[in-house]
């Protein structure tokens, strides 16, 4: 059981959005991370020193459907453990009643705080390195990445998970830029061997930040 900010490694804990705030210092801009089509990443340093990445999703329209997003991205990336796949953390997941301007008044609104934390990985995303103008990395380098995201795919196909959102912005490198395949928000879960057609194109619109960044 987590003692105060404790973070057992490889555990998935539920995390306070109060615990989350103080971490990143309240959210603070000098924290982000990175920006995703569905939220902003903040860098949030534990008591025992470990640094992860926070993703704080945004309010999006009811038909976006973000709980089943949060669902999907929880609940997939906690069923699967492989060195290619992004290591969720934790999450939190509360409604909170806060004190709001609405109209010139204040009103009390109920707010979903929809939180999912990842280990922090300093390579940042793939979209860095490479354009449709050039490749910024060696030959051993792109091998490694053809092959760790190739190895991950496989992992998740083998346990019936398809990502449906695959693109360089959604593979993250560590340090030593082994890729790990990450943002599982249209991720989906097919529970038979049944073969499967969708006629919905999945994707999200990539947001440009600095080359610097790492990005969830």
């Amino acid at each position: 059981m987590l003692n105060g900010l404790q973070h057992t490694s490889g555990a998935t804990s539920p995390f306070s959005f109060k615990l989350l705030r103080q971490i990143t210092d309240n959210f603070s801009d000098d924290r982000i991370i990175g920006h995703g089509a569905y939220g902003v990443v903040y860098k949030g340093v534990l008591d025992n020193g470990e640094k992860i990445a926070v993703k704080k999703l945004k309010y999006m329209p009811p038909e976006y459907d973000s709980d089943k997003q949060f669902e999907n991205e929880c609940t997939n990336l906690m069923r699967v453990q492989h060195h290619n796949i992004v290591r969720l953390v934790g999450y939190c997941h509360e409604t909170r009643r806060e004190y709001v301007e609405h109209g010139g008044k204040y009103i009390f609104a109920s707010e979903d705080k929809r939180v999912l934390c990842f280990e922090y990985l300093l390579g940042g995303s793939l979209d860095k390195h490479v354009s449709d103008e050039s490749c910024k990395l060696d030959w051993n380098t792109c091998y490694k990445i053809i092959k760790g995201v190739s190895e991950g795919l496989n992992h998740l196909h083998n346990d019936s998970i398809f990502h449906l959102d695959l693109k360089p912005a959604n593979i993250l490198l560590d340090s030593n830029m082994m890729p790990k395949i990450g943002d599982f928000g249209l991720s989906r879960f097919f529970p038979s061997t049944e073969t499967y057609t969708t006629t919905t194109c999945y994707t999200t619109r990539t947001h440009q930040q600095p080359s610097n960044l790492a990005k969830i």
